[in-house]
């Protein structure tokens, strides 16, 4: 198959990861974007089990981890 290809990636990092915006003019949550990652059950069972020790959610748990791993960089 020849021709342009289905979907183009954009040039550099900045411009392939990007806001959503809010069309409906509402304030825009700042957790709107999904990541899905496949885990074994054995791992999923162990992250439940420590959110809960902890008296947190997986999600606002697995945030926090990847806040403190991925710092948002400052100019």
């Amino acid at each position: 198959m020849s021709g342009k290809p289905f979907a183009a990636r954009p040039p550099g990092a900045e411009a392939w990861v990007q806001d959503q915006v809010d069309r409906r003019g509402a304030r825009p949550s700042p957790f709107t974007a999904r990541l899905t990652i496949d885990v074994t059950p054995a791992c999923r069972a162990r992250i439940k089990i420590a959110a809960f020790a902890r008296g947190q959610t997986v999600a606002d748990m697995v945030r926090a981890l990847l806040d403190r791993e991925f710092p948002e960089e400052r100019a």
